[in-house]
Formats: C-alpha cells, structure tokens, sequence
C-alpha cells in the first residue's frame, strides 16, 4: 500500500504513512474468534453457573475466628518458605547474571548458553518445579523453599543481567585502565548502579512469592496450601476465608514494609 501524500499550507507536501489499525483489529478480532472455538467458551455456560462462585463466597462470610489457632503455623510456614527461597534464588542469581551481560563477558558463548538456561528455567511454572521437588526431596516445606528460590533466580537474573546492560561503563573502563582486576573493577563501580534496583526487584519478587507459596501445598508442599486444599477439599469455607482475610493481612503488611524500604533506595 502506498503512503498518502498532504500538502501543508505552506505549499510543501509530505508523505504519510498509512494506518495499520484496520489490519491489526482485524487480526486480533481472528484471535478472538478461534480463541473462543479453541477453548469451547460458551458465555451461556458462565451465565447459569457463575453464580455458584459468589454462592461460595458467601459462605465465607463470616470467616470462621475459632480457626485461627491452625493457621498461624502454615502462614509463618509460607512466609519463611518466601523468604529463604527469595533470599537464595536472588542470591544466586548475580554470578549467572554477570556471565549474561555482554558488556562484562565477551565469550559470545556463554552469554547465549546462560541466557538459553534462564529461558529454559523460566518456562517451568512453579507448581511444576514444587512437584518435581517433592518427588526429589520429599513432601514438605523445603521442597516449596526450592521451587520459590528456582523462581526467584529466574525473574530476579533476568531483571538484573538486563539492567547490568545499561550502566554506565566509563567508571568500570576507567579502573582497569588503572591497574584493577575485573573483579574489584565490577564491585565498585558496576554494584553501586544497579544495587537500589537490584533490591526493589529482589522485594518485589518476595511479596509476589508470599502469595504464590500460599498454593504450594496443593502438590505437597507445605504452608498455607495444605490447609487450603483440605478446607475446600471438605467445603468448611469459613475456615477458607479465615486462611484467606490472615494471608491478605501478612501479604498487606509485607507489601507496606517492602514500600517503605523502595522508597527509600530512590
């Protein structure tokens, strides 16, 4: 399709490129349409059965407070699950990410071999990696502590090899122009700019994994979904929505202290 051409008041003319927007609707509207015919939608069916849902939450209502005696122990369960997990899996991630960066390693190799390995690793959804820890280290909370620190080297790597690509290399170039090993180059003049965001990231990676360990138990994991799948499992939804207004209240207080420490590195 050609370009349309306007001419401006003062007489000179320009080419404007034509719109795509008709194309583009056109192929999301396909999308949808074989979307729908793929998955069976059918808005009939969510009409007659999604009251069932609210039906479910109002049986929730009032939560049931007796219960709250058997949650404490899974919710600290689920949080010390996060928190070591987070701690490791960021952790771990730094090494793997310097090898990532292309502005620190040269080797066109063990760039694209960490980067394929971070792909690979974050393809595998974190109820899978809980699942095949339990089959290797058995049933409990450290299995959920592996499959939380596997997710959190892979989001936290990605992050962090990406941002190591955008600093400022003057200062790093400047101190091995002087006689510093990479090493000691990297440490201070490479850490100091990316050390505020690579904590936000590293905090908000836990106060995701706060609740995604919460789900961990429905393969054997540990913490709060054990006690979730059991109370749905026996439809004692009082008891649910008591485990569920205690996790909102954990997950409230650590996103307010993870604010405050954000706010401060910036």
């Amino acid at each position: 399709m050609k370009n349309r051409t306007i001419t401006l008041s003062n007489g000179k003319t320009v080419e404007q490129p034509r719109s795509h927007k008709l194309a583009v609707c056109i192929l999301l509207l396909a999308a949808l349409a074989l979307s729908v015919r793929v998955t069976g939608f059918q808005m009939s069916v969510l009409i007659r059965g999604g009251y069932r849902f609210f039906d479910i939450l109002k049986q929730m209502v009032p939560p049931d407070i007796d219960y709250l005696d058997h949650v404490w122990g899974p919710l600290f369960d689920t949080i010390k699950m996060s928190i070591l997990g987070s701690a490791a899996g960021a952790v771990l991630a730094v090494p793997f990410s310097v090898l990532a960066s292309s502005n620190i390693v040269k080797n066109r190799g063990i760039i694209g071999a960490v980067r394929i390995f971070y792909s690979i690793v974050r393809t595998l959804p974190t109820l899978v990696t809980a699942l095949i820890a339990t089959y290797i280290f058995g049933l409990g909370t450290f299995a959920g502590t592996i499959a939380i620190g596997v997710f959190t080297f892979s989001y936290v790597g990605k992050l962090l090899y990406e941002q190591i690509e955008t600093v400022d290399m003057g200062a790093y170039e400047a101190m091995e122009a002087l006689g510093a090993d990479r090493f000691h180059a990297f440490l201070y003049s490479v850490v100091p700019q990316i050390l505020p965001g690579y904590i936000s990231n590293c905090l908000f990676c836990f106060e995701g994994n706060v609740r995604y360990a919460a789900i961990l138990g429905y393969v054997g994991a540990g913490g709060l979904g054990l006690i979730i799948n059991e109370k749905v499992g026996w439809r004692e939804y009082d008891k649910v929505g008591m485990i569920l207004v205690t996790l909102f209240g954990a997950v409230v207080i650590i996103e307010f202290i993870s604010h405050q420490i954000r706010k401060r590195l910036t």
